[in-house]
């Protein structure tokens, strides 16, 4: 195995070769406890094999893969990392609440959807803002991602109600006292510039991932995993129970179910998208929902797309001290012992396949691993190449503000952790060539 020198610059380092992970059964050493961001500290890993069995059969083609490898690489995700999504629900309702024929200054209508469950009726349910450009000559393409701050710091629009639900308090004075504010309006909205997908002839569909769940380590109490849970009397997660970051997932999926009924947006053309903790969230219901066709990770990191065994930023030891209730109970049993994990984040990458993912990081992001998002897309070629599908086509990270890849693709970003209109230009692009495509 090839070993990295650390080099003198960050962005020389995040453009040095990567890491060829070795594929063997053996188990290597398990991972340092203290935080790095040294390449050359890396100890050797193996990665857990993407196309053979545990009992050594090796999948070679793309029938295998759906019937055979998909199902058990997904399986294993909901015991050890995400947990199992419920399968039963009840009738999911839909309430228009308003309809703005004329927002953003004319060049989209706006809808507010509740979703909500006739057999859950203690859930508050979700509320979905959709925009749909009014130039579209028929059905649009959607992208659907949850946002962090509530739809009202989505939109630059002073008409958009101000989310009522829990909120994280962050530095400035958007949030009192965990509730929203009048200063927070518009405070996402460089995030999701819905002025560009509008004119690039996109629909926006976007709900607060509080409304599913607080995110905080009761928050399930006050939220859908608790509602749906033994009638809310459950006390305890145990080991394969779903996390928030399954039930915000969830929350995705039922905004495709809604997105279905609407005659406005090709609901055979929908791409999910998120950032930070919301990314994992975006790949997680890619895995599990194939009506995403394009699957979009941004700055995603530990948990999500970067590789947990580098243990380079933020590791699973970390993320589950900080975080626990966004995962299964047994995610937490990997701190600091990641070799141990039957999956790792390649594997999660390819439970997309053949369907389109872009990848991206941004070069100041080191918490997140950006050098880890780019291998996780590199190693879960394998699993594409069997539908004929091709990756990033080259072995090593790019140059910085230099997209690659074709089904897998792939950037990093001058600048910090965040979503930018650059990002977007990236993913909108993306989206229009693989959402054209035949099935």
């Amino acid at each position: 195995m090839r070993t990295l020198l650390l080099l003198p610059s960050l962005a020389a380092a995040l453009l040095s070769p990567a890491v060829q992970a070795q594929q063997s059964p053996q188990t290597p050493p398990p991972q340092p406890k203290q935080v790095n961001y040294d390449e050359a500290a890396i100890p050797p890993y193996a990665l857990p094999e993407l196309l053979r069995t545990p009992a050594g059969v090796e999948i070679k083609t793309a029938t295998d893969w759906i019937q055979k490898r998909r199902p058990a690489v997904l399986s294993l995700y909901e015991q050890h990392v995400f947990g199992k999504t419920p399968t039963q629900w009840g009738k999911v309702v839909f309430e228009t609440l308003a309809v703005k024929k004329d927002a953003l200054e004319g060049k989209a209508t706006r809808k507010l959807v509740r979703i909500s469950l006739a057999d859950y009726p203690k859930w508050q349910g979700l509320e979905l803002m959709l925009h749909i450009p009014n130039e579209a000559k028929g059905p649009v393409p959607c992208f659907v991602g949850p946002n962090f701050g509530g739809n009202h710091a989505v939109s630059p629009e002073p008409d958009v109600p101000l989310s009522t639900r829990w909120m994280r308090q962050g530095k400035d004075d958007a949030v009192a006292n965990n509730r929203a504010t009048e200063k927070g309006r518009g405070t996402e909205a460089k995030r999701w510039p819905l002025d560009l997908a509008m004119a690039e002839g996109f629909a926006v569909a976007t709900y607060y991932y509080g409304d599913v769940e607080p995110d905080h380590t009761d928050g399930w109490k006050d939220g859908l995993r608790g509602t749906m849970s033994k009638n809310g009397s459950q006390t305890e997660w145990k080991e394969g129970d779903w996390g928030a970051i399954g039930a915000w997932a969830w929350g995705l999926s039922r905004i495709a179910d809604y997105l279905a009924t609407e005659p406005a947006v090709d609901a055979k053309k929908l791409a999910v998208i998120g950032h930070s903790r919301l990314g994992k969230t975006s790949l997680w219901a890619g895995a599990q929902d194939r009506r995403f066709k394009v699957v979009v990770s941004n700055n995603s990191g530990e948990g999500g797309a970067a590789l947990m065994r580098r243990n380079i930023g933020e590791t699973t030891a970390v993320i589950t001290k900080a975080f626990p209730h966004w995962f299964t109970k047994t995610y937490s049993s990997y701190a600091n012992n990641e070799s141990a994990c039957p999956v790792d984040s390649h594997m999660l990458i390819a439970l997309a396949a053949p369907r389109a993912v872009y990848i991206a990081s941004a070069v100041e992001d080191r918490w997140a691993d950006p050098k880890g998002e780019f291998l996780s897309g590199l190693h879960a070629e394998p699993a594409f190449n069997l539908f004929g599908k091709k990756g990033y086509g080259v072995a090593e990270q790019p140059a910085i503000d230099t997209p690659v890849g074709d089904t897998v693709a792939y950037h990093i970003r001058t600048g910090i952790h965040d979503v930018t209109r650059y990002d977007w230009e990236q993913y909108l692009r993306f989206a229009r060539r693989h959402l054209n495509q035949p099935e």
